[in-house]
């Protein structure tokens, strides 16, 4: 879970274009990162797919002012706000960013891969259609969700020593070291412009799902159905709360123009 999704790259790479804090490059080398090559289709006035940065200037030119990030799943349309025909396109994806300002526009990655194993060719073209103009569906503010991913911390370090995923041998532990790892890398977390508080929100939400991700695959312990069902009920909550953290962080630029509005 510490990779980051392809709508949080743009979402927060695009929020800090659209503030002037980033070159138009840097930014689309940053939201890029490891593809190929990522394309705009179906923005209004164009007729054929742009380039990355060609199309987030014209978004920047139609009045967009900020993005936000929606990460649905079955049952939890986070951060969206319809028509039902984008939110299943989203909802299929797993992910989706939100224009705001004069423009309400979706944008999903749509993703073509080509080439053998381990030289994959990766292209990704983003699908845009008009959105509601309305609160996305259940984001939380920042602090909100630092509160709440407190609780969600202690639930899943609980969940992992109930389920006794830390002495499944050996597997667990290495899962918990590459965690651990992954962690103390240095990595730039979102980007220019984010409150300090929102990247310490996204870090704590990224080891709460990580801590979900190994205590739900259990990493080489021998279980049964009825524990794999007994696991994903009991780790549900904890997971919908990181992921909601993860939005409110992404999100929290676009909450920072709101609360300043007059």
């Amino acid at each position: 879970m510490l990779d980051e999704p392809r709508s949080g790259r743009l979402t927060a790479w695009g929020n800090a274009l659209l503030a002037g804090l980033a070159a138009p490059d840097d930014v689309a080398e940053r939201i890029t990162a490891e593809d190929a090559i990522h394309r705009i289709a179906e923005l209004p006035g164009e007729h054929t797919p742009v380039g990355l940065t060609l199309g987030l200037g014209r978004l920047r030119a139609m009045g967009v002012t900020g993005l936000r990030l929606a990460l649905p799943v079955a049952g939890h349309p986070l951060g969206l706000s319809g028509p039902p025909e984008f939110n299943a396109l989203a909802l299929a994806a797993g992910q989706a960013v939100i224009t705001v300002g004069a423009l309400s526009l979706g944008l999903v990655p749509e993703v073509h891969e080509a080439g053998p194993a381990g030289d994959l060719h990766v292209e990704v073209e983003w699908q845009c259609q008009v959105v509601r103009d309305a609160p996305p569906a259940d984001v939380p503010s920042l602090g909100e969700a630092e509160r709440e991913l407190a609780e969600a911390l202690r639930d899943a370090t609980d969940a992992l020593a109930r389920l006794d995923v830390a002495g499944a041998g050996p597997s667990a532990q290495a899962a918990l070291e590459a965690y651990r790892a992954r962690a103390e890398r240095g990595r730039e977390v979102l980007a220019p412009g984010y409150p300090p508080r929102a990247v310490r929100v996204l870090e704590l939400a990224q080891r709460v799902a990580a801590l979900v991700d190994i205590a739900a695959d259990g990493h080489g312990a021998a279980i049964s159905a009825s524990q794999i069902a007994a696991r994903a009920e009991l780790l549900r909550p904890v997971e919908r709360t990181a992921r909601r953290a993860q939005v409110a962080a992404y999100n929290a630029y676009v909450e920072e123009i709101d609360r300043r509005r007059p």
